[in-house]
């Protein structure tokens, strides 16, 4: 298990400040805390900068990336059905009340907004090394909700009116103002990266959401459900991505020294050099994080199953790779390959039991029942609807790739409710490379001797893959992003943003209004719209 000491370096600056007059009295809207403890003070922080926690632990991630051509979220003869509320993520059918349970990690996301604004409300954003990275995780959060969910309400404490009524604003808004706090605390905020700023926001945070902002820059300030938007239009802000970028790479704090598939188990953390922004896990004391559960194969727990380790709770097994999405992993010799359970070249994949610490393959065949336990490529459903019901029973349970990227401490997860102690990386050094590969590409100016095959070998010679001998395209860079970041909540992002989220996978025929271009947005759940009785639901639900 890992032992976190993370204690914020504004700390002893926060127990000096106190709260902070207001000319509108809107303090109502939050809850009191103690200004004079410099416990609470460091637990409201962690409050704060942790709130995205449970969201990405489960809800977020189910929603996210079975919405993109990673998974199509399968039953089993009704288990697992769930109302639909994943398959229909995968169908590019979300509803507002069978897919609640995702859709109302808004509320989650949006009580982190009300966090900060607590803190800055109480303890000032005058002094700006306690305000900066408390405004910039603020700006992640909206960046979160206007990336997935479009029009979204700017909750700024100052800008609040008296009738605590809040009204979603334009997308293009929302970018700007996400843009301007940024720019106006980057500065501000800590460049030291160690195991006190690990999970927090730094300046380097703030230079990676910058990037991914301005890489992005077209489909936040245009209409993206228009026939007319296109993934190719002149970006303005591509050499500002790269300035972004640039900031990261010149400070050499950051590299691709870690294994690949090392740096994702569970013993990861602030060493791991391509981390620029994670997620803290801790099976005890950092709760939440249960991946396993949902990629291990239905029947994975046996004794003989997928570990070397017995699992002491069933599992879902009902998120299976696309074998589109699976065919990804197909170069030679590239170590990205191991962190999958099936062969891109093949369709079908004789199970070995994977050793319980270190995650590799054994050679001891995975059975059930006394039966060697092998996984199909390809995805048979036992009837063409939308319940994606793949069979109760050894020949559907066994329909799909497995991932196995977030790889578990076997006797944590036996011992702690299936938590999982691997952090999971929201951004990274590799995708600072491939953001300013793709700007150069699309049409900003190269710089510091980079070129795009230069920024894209990076990538591939790190994993051992095969290194290209011209300038990479598009689709080479959007199957390159697939490789990386699989399971790391960018894929539906990438999608659109390359204006391919209508493409064919998985069992999107099902749906006829699958290719609808109103899908490049979430619907509010209902939940969410009875609470903001003001707002309207999205265009296209």
């Amino acid at each position: 298990m890992k032992t976190r000491y993370i204690i914020s370096s504004a700390l002893m600056a926060l127990a000096t400040v106190g709260c902070t007059d207001l000319d509108v009295d809107i303090k109502s809207v939050y809850t009191e805390y103690p200004t004079d403890s410099e416990i609470a003070i460091e637990a409201r922080i962690s409050n704060a900068y942790f709130a995205f926690r449970d969201a990405i632990g489960r809800r977020y991630d189910e929603g996210i990336s079975c919405n993109s051509d990673e998974y199509t979220a399968v039953s089993f003869g009704g288990d697992y059905l769930n109302d639909r509320d994943m398959a229909n993520f995968s169908l590019h059918s979300v509803d507002q009340d069978a897919c609640k349970n995702q859709l109302n990690v808004y509320s989650e996301i949006q009580g982190g907004i009300t966090k900060c604004n607590q803190i800055l409300m109480d303890l000032g954003d005058e002094n700006v090394s306690v305000s900066a990275p408390v405004r910039a995780a603020r700006a992640f959060y909206t960046f979160l909700l206007m990336d997935n969910w479009g029009d979204t309400p700017i909750i700024d404490y100052r800008l609040l009116g008296a009738d605590g009524i809040v009204d979603r604003s334009p997308r293009a808004d929302v970018a700007r103002w996400i843009e301007t706090e940024l720019l106006e605390v980057r500065d501000d905020c800590p460049t030291e990266v160690s195991s006190e700023t690990y999970g927090t926001p730094t300046r380097w945070m703030v230079d990676a959401l910058l990037a991914k902002l301005y890489i992005n820059w077209n489909v936040y300030t245009q209409d993206v459900t228009s026939a007319s938007w296109s993934s190719t239009a002149t970006n303005e802000k591509l050499n500002d991505c790269v300035a972004a970028c640039d900031d990261v790479i010149k400070s050499g704090l950051f590299d691709l020294s870690d294994d690949y598939k090392k740096k994702f188990m569970y013993d990861n953390g602030p060493h791991i050099k391509d981390f620029i922004y994670a997620m803290p896990f801790d099976a005890i004391t950092q709760t939440g994080m249960t991946y396993a559960r949902f990629r291990t194969w239905r029947q994975g727990q046996k004794d003989n199953g997928f570990y070397s380790v017995p699992l002491a709770s069933s599992v879902g097994g009902n998120m299976a790779l696309t074998p589109e999405y699976a065919e990804l992993f197909c170069l030679p010799g590239d170590r990205r390959n191991d962190v999958i359970a099936g062969d891109a070249n093949a369709e079908t994949f004789d199970v070995y039991q994977y050793d319980a610490t270190t995650g590799e393959k054994t050679n001891v065949r995975n059975t059930y029942q006394g039966t060697p336990v092998v996984f199909t490529k390809k995805i048979t459903l036992a009837t063409q609807d939308g319940d994606l019901n793949t069979g109760k029973n050894l020949t559907g349970w066994v329909q799909g790739y497995k991932s196995i990227k977030f790889f578990p401490n076997v006797e944590e997860v036996n011992a702690h409710s299936r938590n999982q102690s691997n952090d999971i990386p929201i951004f990274r050094y590799a995708d600072i490379l491939l953001m300013k590969c793709e700007a150069i590409v699309r049409g900003a100016s190269a710089t510091n001797g980079d070129t795009p095959q230069s920024l894209f070998n990076q990538i591939r010679s790190y994993v051992n893959a095969p290194t290209i001998s011209s300038t990479p395209s598009l689709q080479d860079i959007l199957d390159e992003r697939g490789r990386e970041f699989l399971d790391e909540h960018w894929r539906r992002n990438d999608l659109i943003r390359f204006g391919d989220f209508e493409r064919e996978w998985g069992f999107k025929y099902l749906n006829p209004n699958a290719n609808a271009l109103t899908n490049r947005l979430l619907p509010l759940s209902r939940d969410i719209l009875n609470v903001n009785t003001n707002w309207k639901q999205n265009n296209g639900y």
